[in-house]
């Protein structure tokens, strides 16, 4: 990385102690390679998730999939909605956009449950490129597609793409200083704002949804082009003094180690399964939240978006998805860039507020009481910042309460919480949407 990420390796003892330059040089190098390191992060985080992003915006269009008589290169960016029932009170797909959701994260599932066992043994740039091309096949399968198969067929490898890095680049946090957590988190949620922003944006002035994903294709070259070319080689752990104070004043979350023996770094593999056991028990106080305020959030966005729907506004029903879906990334996007200004040790909290979340809105689609649509705005927007909070607050609090030694598994073994917590929702959000679209 930074010309050296394709040979990417650990720095030895050795090499540690021989490497001893003039103390200016190494400032300078060292502020040099922070910038470089923030920015190729928050890149990282922000190409990872764009397909997967956009994918969920999209989730409305593939479900439809109504092309133009005639032009098969068009897809009709408001199509006219095809009821499930014609007594129903809801405007309905005859298939919940939870299956897109499922198609998005389940292969992610099984990534990051197999991860933990042994992804660890596959080299980090090949998991970059298989990350990279799989995110270009998907917008280009999707884009080319004329059956709803055929398009979740090109979602699934949006959900590989995601799943795979965002385990990959987790992980490799662990070899940098914990500062790059937050600029990771922070380009995660600029993907989700700037996906859902685009794909609106773009179809709303009349681009078909086919050509606005093609024209999304330079995203997984600017992820190959930020992990080769941008990142720095991992410095030596003997130089983050700076960030063990606040580190210090916490109780480790999984280890009894004496300091000294958690100075070095070290790879999964060297960690015993009894060692790994004994770390994701330790992680468990911050895995459930995780996954409550991911179950709730998305049995929000995928159960409940497409039935929040109102007559009484010049939105038509696709366009008022496409900004439910806008909004919560803009949510979950300031708060994912908060750290710097607000830390929330206990993220238990965050869990029972979104709960609360989605016990309301999901009374309302039961009995309809929000007067306006502009009220749902603004309890969508709380919802993505109580959900980008939740992230980036988990991950910072696991990189300051575990060892070096056990912080990468750490980082791989916690990725599961979000995507557990939005696989259930997507199981129970699919019979949910056809029991409400038959109610007369």
């Amino acid at each position: 990385m930074g010309g050296c990420a394709g040979s990417w390796r650990r720095l030895s003892d050795s090499e540690r102690e021989v490497s001893d330059p003039e103390p200016r040089p190494i400032v300078l190098d060292r502020q040099g390679a922070h910038w470089k390191n923030a920015m190729g992060f928050w890149l990282l985080g922000l190409c990872n998730n764009f397909s997967y992003v956009v994918m969920l915006s999209a989730a409305h269009d593939i479900l439809s999939h109504k092309r133009t008589p005639g032009n098969e290169s068009h897809v009709d960016p408001d199509p006219v909605p095809t009821p499930h029932n014609n007594s129903s009170r809801f405007d309905c797909n005859s298939v919940s956009t939870a299956a897109v959701l499922l198609a998005d994260i389940l292969p992610t599932l099984v990534i990051k449950l197999l991860a933990p066992l042994g992804l660890h043994l596959l080299p980090y740039s090949p998991r970059v490129l298989v990350s990279g091309v799989c995110a270009a096949g998907s917008f280009i399968l999707v884009a080319f597609s004329h059956s709803v198969g055929t398009s979740l067929c090109g979602v699934v490898l949006a959900s590989i793409s995601s799943g795979l890095g965002e385990v990959t680049f987790l992980s490799l946090t662990a070899f940098y200083p914990r500062a790059v957590i937050s600029w990771w988190s922070s380009g995660t949620g600029a993907a989700g704002l700037l996906g859902a922003l685009s794909y609106l944006g773009l179809t709303q002035i009349g681009l078909s949804p086919q050509h606005t994903l093609l024209s999304m294709l330079g995203i997984p070259a600017l992820l190959l082009a930020s992990y080769f070319f941008l990142l720095a080689s991992p410095e030596p752990q003997g130089s983050r003094g700076e960030e063990e104070a606040e580190r210090a004043a916490r109780q480790p979350l999984m280890s009894s180690e004496a300091p000294e023996q958690q100075s070095k770094p070290d790879s999964s593999s060297n960690l015993s399964f009894h060692e790994k056991w004994t770390v994701f028990k330790g992680l468990l106080w911050y895995i459930i939240p995780l996954v409550l305020v991911y179950f709730a959030e998305y049995f929000i966005n995928q159960g409940l978006f497409e039935l929040l729907f109102f007559r009484n506004t010049s939105l038509s029903h696709p366009q008022q998805y496409r900004w439910y879906q806008m909004l919560y990334q803009a949510g979950v996007f300031a708060s994912r860039s908060s750290l710097r200004c607000c830390r929330i040790r206990f993220t238990w909290a965050l869990a029972l507020l979104q709960c609360f979340n989605l016990a309301f809105l999901l009374v309302d689609v039961w009995l309809s009481f929000v007067p306006n649509i502009y009220l749902i705005f603004v309890i969508i927007l709380y919802e993505g910042l109580l959900g980008g909070a939740a992230y980036v607050n988990t991950f910072h609090n696991i990189a300051l309460e575990t060892s070096d030694k056990h912080r990468e598994f750490a980082m791989a073994a916690t990725c599961i919480s979000d995507t557990l917590g939005i696989s259930l929702s997507g199981l129970l959000a699919l019979p949910l949407h056809d029991f409400l679209c038959h109610l007369s």
